[in-house]
């Protein structure tokens, strides 16, 4: 089981994504970027960025509260904390 990360929201963040880019999704909860890494996870080394391909431009909900079992994207993980 991956250890989940610091809540760093209580509501997904809509993203309008493009077809081909890569997204670098925030695991550990800690970076000023939500909902992306921003390299603040270096200091414990437990966490490392997710990474998100995008297979068709479209907006995409990503989890803020970094609970989801959907990892990157929301699952309503935040209802229930």
């Amino acid at each position: 089981i991956m250890e989940k990360g610091k809540v760093a929201g209580t509501a997904p963040i809509k993203v309008s994504v493009e077809a081909g880019k890569r997204y670098s999704w925030c695991t550990c909860g800690l970076s000023e970027k939500q909902p992306f890494c921003d390299g603040k996870h270096k200091a414990d080394g437990k966490f490392s960025p997710l990474a998100y391909i995008a297979e068709e431009t479209k907006d995409v909900y990503f989890c803020a509260c970094k609970q989801t079992n959907n990892p990157g994207l929301c699952d309503g993980a935040h209802k229930s904390l």
